[in-house]
Formats: structure tokens, C-alpha cells, sequence
């Protein structure tokens, strides 16, 4: 799943997983919670993040490597955040080779004036990761995850100045990415500036023609408005 930060992949890919029945791996959440918790991988990884700078290439293919190995994740899995590079492509193709793997890739394209206002304006869970924006779900801000229970935070690297240099350091290194996996008929472009139901639609119609798979007709945690208005994409 690509998307440029503030798109709404993270959720769009959780929701896919669970109408797949597949894991929802998010290489984002993986160093989050390796530098909360000041593990040595999360050390290696401060610096980086901080600033908005993507992490090296070694630290994250060994990342995803161990995660695939999951038994989890045998017949199937949702990658968030990765690929973004081509030596990271290369990487992940390889390990495909091997598995004997197929894949789709679904990009979500906003333009980078929404995602200022949404980053700006996005509350995450620190427990369970999922966002609120402060726009689509009024009350929920300073309050607590509908899931968790826990208050709402906002993360350091929303902070303006950085939120530019992210967004400036996914369109520099992950166009090309994209354009590798459009070369090879494996890319499809989705306008993520909708609701979150509009786009998860979408993304369950193109499965459908571009797979053998048959996913929930759609994700229970978008059933109802009450769903929505929890489930927001931002």
C-alpha cells in the first residue's frame, strides 16, 4: 500500500486486511514501537525518525524479512510503508522469488495541500496506532481511542516543519518506486481525497478484478456512521 504520509494508507490497509483475513504489517508502527520502547533497533532508529529522514535500507529489509517469516503471514499479508526505495524493491522481490509470492500494489494520491491540514490536524492512539483527525471527528481529540481506551497523542514527527520534510522525502524517493511497480502492470492509483468508506470500496473492487481473491463484501468497522466517524482516514 503506498500513499504519502497523512493519506490514509495505515488505515485502508488495516481495513483490507480484515476483510482479507490477512496481517496488517506496518513497517511505521514496528519502529514507533521499537523507540518507545528503547529497543536497540529503535536506538538505531531515533535519529532518523526524528528528523523525517526514512531509515536505512539493512535496518528495514531485516525488518520485513523477520516479520514474513511469521506463520501468520503464510497465506497472505498487507504491506504498509514498504517498499519506499528501489534497493528495498529489489529486496522484497527477492524474497517473493523465493515464496513464491504474487503481488498488487495500491497507491493512494493526495495532493500536499490536504495532507498539511490533515497531519497538522491527526491525533494517534499510542497503544493500538490508530489516527483521529481533529476536522472529521470532532470530540475524539484530547480524548480517548474508541478501541483502546487510552488519550490520544499527537506524534513528534507531525510537528509542521517536519511534516514537510516527510512529505518532500516521500516524493523524492518513492516516485520511482512507484514507477517501478507501474512498469511492471502491478501499480493502480486510487484518489484518496474521499471518505474513508468511498476509497475502501475502491480498493475491495480492484482486488476483486486484479486477484482470485473474494474479500468481505466490506470491513465491519465501517458498517453504520458510528463506524465511520471511528475509522476516519486522516
Amino acid at each position: 500500500m503506498f500513499g504519502p504520509p497523512g493519506a490514509g494508507k495505515g488505515t485502508q490497509a488495516r481495513l483490507l486486511g480484515e476483510a482479507l483475513g490477512y496481517p496488517h504489517i506496518s513497517t511505521g508502527d514496528i519502529l514507533r514501537g521499537a523507540l518507545k520502547d528503547q529497543t536497540e533497533l529503535g536506538k538505531k532508529a531515533k535519529t532518523f525518525m526524528e528528523s523525517g529522514d526514512l531509515v536505512p535500507d539493512d535496518l528495514v529489509d531485516a525488518i520485513v524479512s523477520d516479520r514474513l517469516k511469521r506463520e501468520d503471514c503464510s497465506q497472505g499479508f498487507i504491506l504498509d510503508g514498504y517498499p519506499r526505495t528501489i534497493p528495498q524493491a529489489d529486496f522484497l522481490e527477492s524474497l517473493f522469488a523465493k515464496e513464491g509470492a504474487r503481488l498488487l500494489t495500491l497507491g493512494i494520491k493526495v495532493e500536499n495541500s490536504i495532507l498539511l491540514k490533515r497531519l497538522s490536524s491527526r491525533w494517534t492512539c499510542p497503544r493500538c496506532s490508530r489516527t483521529y483527525s481533529e476536522n472529521l471527528a470532532p470530540g475524539t481529540v484530547n480524548g480517548l481511542c474508541s478501541r483502546c481506551g487510552v488519550p490520544l497523542v499527537q506524534r513528534e514527527d507531525d510537528a509542521g516543519e517536519v511534516i514537510a520534510e516527510r512529505l518532500l522525502v516521500y516524493h523524492n524517493t518513492t516516485r520511482p518506486v512507484i514507477r517501478y511497480y507501474r512498469e511492471r502492470g502491478l501499480y493502480v492509483e486510487i484518489d484518496g481525497d474521499r471518505s474513508v468508506k468511498e476509497i475502501f470500496d475502491n480498493i475491495i473492487d480492484i482486488v476483486r478484478e486484479r486477484t482470485d481473491l473474494q474479500p468481505q463484501l466490506r470491513s465491519p468497522a465501517l458498517q453504520g456512521p458510528a463506524g465511520l466517524r471511528r475509522r476516519i482516514a486522516h
